[in-house]
């Protein structure tokens, strides 16, 4: 059971904040048995109420020591983008990577879609929709988790990534 005020990682609403445990009172409609995380989403407005004893995905934001192993861990991660033509197919398979709410799916979905908008653009293409949707949203989740877990303001996020990388990649 998650505690008043830990973040924690809601489905793709991506970092909240248990603000209150406890019966919404204002919902008349609810056994009053039941409790409820109040859950301030970091990005957006408003609270979520979800049933303590939900199965819906939640798990708590990584640990610091996680986000610094995570980050050491991005230039072993193998790009390998996906070039299909098929939009369904394609869109299912990042969603499916979105959907795992795995910080280093994350990361390989972002470095795919980078590795395959290169490849277009020197071929004086450019990126798909799709794939520049996809790479905006898992940036958003990974970029608010490890801001979260490094205590940095989500801004500063991808500085402190090429940072710890060109840092990591002199030694």
């Amino acid at each position: 059971m998650f505690q008043i005020g830990d973040y924690i990682i809601y489905r793709n609403t991506g970092v909240c904040q248990v603000v209150q445990i406890g019966i919404p009172e204002n919902f008349s409609i609810l056994d009053s048995d039941v409790q409820y995380y109040f859950l301030e989403p970091l990005r957006g407005s408003g609270v979520i109420y979800i049933p303590v004893n939900s199965t819906v995905f939640m798990r708590p934001v990584i640990s610091k020591e996680q986000a610094m192993e995570l980050i050491a861990s991005i230039p072993t991660i193998p790009e390998q983008p996906d070039y299909t033509k098929d939009q369904k197919a394609l869109h299912e398979h990042y969603k499916t990577l979105l959907q795992s709410h795995d910080c280093t799916a994350l990361i390989q979905l972002i470095k795919n879609i980078h590795k395959k908008s290169a490849v277009l653009t020197a071929k004086g293409k450019n990126a798909g929709k799709t794939d520049l949707q996809y790479k905006k949203q898992a940036e958003t989740l990974l970029h608010e988790e490890l801001s979260i877990a490094l205590g940095i303001p989500v801004e500063e996020v991808p500085a402190y990534i090429r940072s710890q990388i060109e840092n990591t990649s002199l030694a």
